[in-house]
């Protein structure tokens, strides 16, 4: 045993003198990719590489899932709060005041690459011509018209997105709404075989674009609290932000929930409130919220030890999973930014560059943050609050008459007879939204449509209707094309139809 204790010991001192290596040699190269900075961008990225190294810090000092599974235990009954519950009590009569103390924080770091979009996925058109960005926009001016109220917003932008986010802002220059911008952090990307960075200087236009990327929606904290903004906005007697993705459409701003932050029923005040939903078998991956340690925790699939993924992926253990809606005070921002007590796990992502070289970069999760703040909460909402546009599939779902959209917000259809939305699976020949909107000369009617699957070269002509169960399979080289007027109820279609054939 002694010489096993031994052995270990001198293997933990090893490890540790590589480490220490490890974080000298980062620091020579962020110096070196400063030492480049222009003088107008120095503190910036000061500031960046900073954050970047406490990181990379942390990164070295963790091995593998962080979280012990023998100590996840379900949330008490009163951590994650029905709907329902929070609704039953009402409004009070001075809501106007209550909403003159929310900020609306929309995630707009994201590129619109994976629907073959270039520029930010906000101004993906999807819905009359409206982007996500517009539609954001039109729900907080259609509520500080009702109210009177002055409820600004805020996007926090990434390197990517912020010039052209920027540009399009001056449209809504007569809105009603007051608009911010702050953006995320800027990371080096680190070479997987020699944990460097692989930029060489603080560029990011041209060849460095790949060098370069926004640490996850985590980094909010800090980059809200660095930008400024937060000072700012608590100086204007704001108290909450509501921090939800951009592509989620689902994420208004809900009265209910916000009075319960407020005005809550035994006088103490929730820091934190995460939407969470019950899973459908779509959501297996989505993060769940548990006990541990006698706190709200949030894990992420990629925490779980690989044995227990598919214990983690049941839809009866772990019931629920969260939606990125969130509700966070802003005081207490500013108190854990300041005592850097804000923890989040990394998630450690590895892609493969454009010339084969392999890259990882290190991220944070904005839920994550739950277990560092006090009297956290989960709300059980509706469905309805979790409309993400993330693949075209999820497109046609929003473009269809499944939803009518009124003040910027998209509602279900009265006219479907039951509440869940049909499963959409669209093969590669739509997964640009230009093919993709090529392919339809106008959206199927969907109301009563459950699952549709359509593979291959197929198009739709004017007014189609869907029910039922509908699969539409053209083989390689062959073609389908769907009549104008066509009704398809519980019908598989296989193999070459050509309109001209009929």
């Amino acid at each position: 045993d002694f010489s096993k204790a031994m052995s270990q010991a001198g293997t933990s001192q090893f490890q540790e003198v590589i480490r220490q290596e490890l974080e000298y040699s980062m620091k020579i190269e962020l110096d070196k990719i400063l030492a480049t900075a222009p003088s107008n961008e120095l503190e910036h990225t000061k500031k960046d590489l900073e954050g970047f190294k406490k990181l990379f810090h942390r990164f070295l000092q963790e091995k593998g899932p962080s979280v012990d599974w023998g100590k996840i235990q379900r949330p008490p009954e009163d951590s994650i709060q029905p709907y329902e519950k929070i609704k039953a009590r009402g409004l009070p009569d001075n809501i106007a005041s209550v909403l003159n103390k929310l900020v609306v924080v929309k995630l707009n770091g994201g590129l619109g690459t994976s629907m073959g979009c270039k520029g930010p996925k906000s101004l993906i058109g999807v819905r009359n011509e409206n982007t996500f960005l517009d539609l954001t926009v039109q729900q907080i001016e259609h509520l500080n018209k009702s109210y009177n109220t002055d409820v600004p917003l805020v996007l926090m932008n990434s390197f990517n997105t912020d010039d052209d986010t920027k540009k399009i802002l001056q449209k809504y220059s007569h809105s009603r709404v007051k608009i911010y911008t702050f953006n995320q952090s800027r990371y080096p990307r680190i070479n997987k075989e020699t944990l460097l960075p692989i930029a060489k200087d603080v560029s990011y236009s041209g060849e460095n674009t790949e060098c370069w990327y926004p640490p996850g929606h985590g980094d909010i904290y800090a980059s809200f609290y660095n930008s400024g903004l937060l000072d700012t906005l608590m100086g204007e007697g704001k108290e909450y932000i509501f921090v939800s993705n951009i592509d989620n459409l689902g994420a208004t701003v809900d009265l209910y929930i916000l009075n319960h932050l407020m005005n809550p029923p035994n006088g103490k005040r929730c820091e934190f409130v995460m939407e969470v939903t019950n899973k459908t078998r779509a959501d297996v991956k989505g993060g769940t919220l548990t006990q541990y340690e006698n706190k709200l925790r949030l894990v992420e699939i990629a925490q779980v030890p690989k044995a227990h993924v598919d214990e983690f992926k049941s839809v009866s253990k772990f019931k629920i999973f969260n939606t990125n809606n969130l509700w966070i005070a802003l005081s207490a921002i500013k108190r854990l930014q300041e005592k850097n007590a804000i923890d989040m796990e990394i998630i450690v992502n590895p892609k493969t560059l454009d010339g084969g070289l392999n890259i990882i970069q290190l991220e944070t999760a904005v839920g994550a943050a739950i277990k560092s703040f006090e009297n956290s909460l989960g709300i059980n909402v509706p469905r309805s609050r979790f409309l993400p546009v993330k693949t075209t599939s999820d497109l046609l779902l929003v473009m269809s008459n499944l939803y009518s959209l009124n003040a910027g917000s998209l509602t279900m259809s009265e006219k479907r007879e039951f509440p869940t939305v049909p499963l959409v699976k669209l093969g590669s020949s739509f997964t640009k939204v230009q093919d993709y909107l090529r392919r339809f000369e106008s959206i199927p009617d969907m109301l009563e449509l459950d699952h549709l699957t359509v593979s291959g070269d197929v198009t739709f002509g004017k007014n189609v209707s869907l029910k039922g169960t509908v699969i539409i399979i053209a083989n390689h080289g062959d073609r389908i094309d769907i009549p104008a007027g066509a009704l398809l109820e519980n019908k598989i279609v296989s193999g070459n139809l050509r309109i001209l054939d009929h």
